[in-house]
């Protein structure tokens, strides 16, 4: 089976400071996928990479086949339009509603008339749990929950092939963070989409993700699943 994503020898530098040395993986279809680690060990910095907005200072990054490191601009624009993205805050337009935040990306990068984007808009809002009434309301009207499922049905806007998630459960209480992780569970299953996910969150490392990597001391300390951690642990 072809992985869908392919870190090679992954080197990250930040002037002296060595940040990766050596980092390889795999991620394949269907998976949901961990980067985990302590604060300072790079996982958000790799899932940059793998979004392209940032460059790895040597090995290779691939992404659904390409390697993203040889791509000119257009090869980088189609490959964004692939996946989607919920940063760890939302990342919403505070002077736009819920509906023209989802709407964006529809409309910049496709042709699809405006009433058929706004229909697509409100499939995907229903999609991740929120009612009709929120595509009206702007960011700063919704609870920290809410945002977090405006952001999720935003990067679903394209119907992506992939889903990056950076710390979604962060500064959820814990009701709303477990139902936050059944919708990712029920999404995968729904869409068939591979999601790459940085955490901390131990219930979601142990209730949701399928296999990750511990990063450390530069290196992956661990690639494998949660059963495998155990035993090697026990």
């Amino acid at each position: 089976m072809n992985p869908l994503i392919e870190a090679r020898d992954i080197i990250t530098r930040f002037g002296e400071h060595v940040i990766h040395d050596g980092v390889s993986f795999k991620i394949y279809e269907k998976e949901i996928f961990g980067l985990l680690g302590g604060s300072g060990s790079g996982k958000t910095t790799l899932l940059r990479e793998m979004i392209l907005l940032q460059r790895v200072s040597g090995g290779s990054m691939h992404v659904l086949g390409e390697n993203v490191d040889e791509l000119n601009a257009t090869g980088k624009q189609l490959l964004r339009q692939k996946w989607g993205v919920l940063f760890q805050f939302g990342a919403l337009f505070t002077s736009l509603t819920i509906l023209e935040n989802v709407m964006i990306a529809m409309q910049e990068y496709t042709d699809i008339p405006f009433e058929l984007a706004q229909e697509s808009a409100m499939m995907k809002l229903s999609m991740v749990g929120l009612p009709p009434k929120v595509a009206t309301m702007f960011p700063s009207e919704l609870s920290g929950g809410m945002k977090k499922r405006a952001g999720l049905a935003r990067a679903l806007a394209l119907d992506p092939k992939l889903l990056f998630l950076d710390e979604p459960t962060s500064g959820l209480d814990p009701h709303s963070a477990r139902a936050f992780d059944d919708l990712i569970l029920a999404l995968r299953e729904t869409l068939g989409i591979t999601v790459v996910m940085v955490t901390h969150d131990k219930d979601t490392i142990a209730n949701v993700l399928d296999r990750f990597v511990i990063l450390g001391n530069k290196k992956v300390l661990f690639d494998g699943t949660m059963e495998l951690l155990k035993e090697t642990t026990d």
